[in-house]
C-alpha cells in the first residue's frame, strides 16, 4: 500500500475547504508540505483528484469516488486511536447538522444523553434549514443530519427520528383567534409571515395549501422562528410553524392555534446520512440513542 493516512487527510481537508492554503491551516501544516502530500497522492494513484480553478480546488470524478472511502479510512483510524486512549469501544468525532426546530428542541437532550452514556463521542453541531442540511451531507460538511420532512435523493439514506405537526397560529387579539373554525377562504384573506423557501416547514405548508389557496398574501419571509413568533404575537399576521416551536407561547396565551379542518400538516423529523457512509458506528449509535430518547419521553404530543 503506497498511500498514507496523512495523504488521505490532506486530500479530505482540501476537498472540505476547496483550498490548499486553508487545508494547510486546518491541519497545522505548511502550505508546501500540504501541496506536496496531495501531489504525491495523485501521482501514486495515477489520477487527478482536483481541477484547479485559480485558487479554488474542485473534485474531479475520481476525487468524488475516492472521498467517501478516504473519510471512512480516516474515521476508522481516529476510532482506533481514541479507543485506545479512552478505553471505550465507541469513540470518535462526528459532525451533526440539524434543522432549526430539531436543533432547538431535540438535539440538546440528544447530545446530553450521548455525553452521559458515551462521553468518548465528540459531536460538532451546525444549524441550517432542511435544504442546507441536505446539501451539507452531500458536500461532506455533515456526517449525519436531522431534517424536517423527506429527502428523495438516492445518495442519501433516511430514518424517521420522530413525528411532529405544523399549526396555523395567530395573536390572541387577532379576529380569527375567537373563531371555533377558520376556513380556507378566511386564510386567503389574511396577511402571512412565513419561513423562507428551502425550509422544511415552508415546503410542507406550501404542499398542504397547493390548489387550495391560489394566492396567499405573504408579507414577510424569515429564516428565524423567533422573528416570526414575535411578528405574529405583536401584529395582525398569521404564520404556519411547528408545534414544538409554539406550544409554550400558546400555553402562555401569547399565541392561539387556529382550527383549520381542511389542513392536515403532520410531518416527520428524520436522520439522514450519505449512503456511502452507511457503516459509521458513531452515526448508528446517535440514531439509536435519538430514537430511544423519543420513545422513553413523550416529546411530541
Amino acid at each position: 500500500m503506497r498511500y498514507s493516512l496523512k495523504q488521505l487527510a490532506v486530500f479530505d481537508a482540501v476537498a472540505t475547504t476547496g483550498s490548499v492554503s486553508q487545508a494547510a491551516e486546518l491541519l497545522s501544516l505548511t502550505q508546501s508540505a500540504t501541496s506536496m502530500s496531495l501531489s504525491q497522492l495523485e501521482k501514486m494513484l495515477g489520477r487527478s483528484l482536483f481541477e484547479r480553478h485559480g485558487k479554488r480546488m474542485a473534485l474531479t470524478h475520481w476525487g468524488v469516488w475516492l472521498r467517501p472511502k478516504a473519510k471512512k479510512l480516516i474515521h476508522d483510524a481516529q476510532q482506533i486511536e481514541l479507543g485506545f486512549y479512552d478505553q471505550h469501544l465507541i469513540s470518535g468525532e462526528i459532525s451533526l447538522g440539524a434543522s432549526q426546530t430539531a436543533a432547538e428542541h431535540l438535539v440538546p437532550n440528544l447530545i446530553s444523553n450521548i455525553d452521559n452514556d458515551f462521553p468518548e463521542i465528540r459531536i460538532s453541531l451546525g444549524v441550517k434549514n432542511t435544504s442546507g442540511i441536505i446539501n451539507g451531507v452531500l458536500d461532506y460538511k455533515y456526517e449525519l443530519g436531522i431534517i424536517e420532512g423527506r429527502c428523495d435523493d438516492s445518495r442519501i439514506h433516511q430514518e424517521v427520528f420522530c413525528k411532529d405537526h405544523l399549526i396555523i397560529v395567530a395573536a390572541a387579539h387577532h379576529p380569527f383567534a375567537k373563531h371555533e373554525k377558520v376556513s380556507l377562504a378566511q386564510l386567503e384573506q389574511a396577511k402571512w409571515v412565513l419561513r423562507e423557501h428551502g425550509a422544511g416547514t415552508r415546503t410542507i405548508f406550501d404542499s398542504a395549501i397547493h390548489d387550495k389557496i391560489p394566492d396567499l398574501d405573504v408579507w414577510r419571509e424569515y429564516e428565524y422562528v423567533p422573528v416570526l413568533r414575535t411578528l405574529v404575537a405583536n401584529g395582525q399576521y398569521l404564520s404556519c410553524l411547528p408545534y414544538l416551536d409554539v406550544v409554550k407561547y400558546i400555553e402562555r396565551g401569547e399565541l392561539v392555534a387556529l382550527n383549520v379542518p381542511e389542513l392536515n400538516m403532520e410531518r416527520t423529523l428524520s436522520f439522514i446520512w450519505r449512503a456511502s457512509m452507511d457503516q459509521n458506528p458513531i452515526s448508528s449509535c446517535i440514531r439509536r440513542e435519538g430514537i430511544r430518547m423519543i420513545k422513553s419521553h413523550n416529546v411530541i404530543r
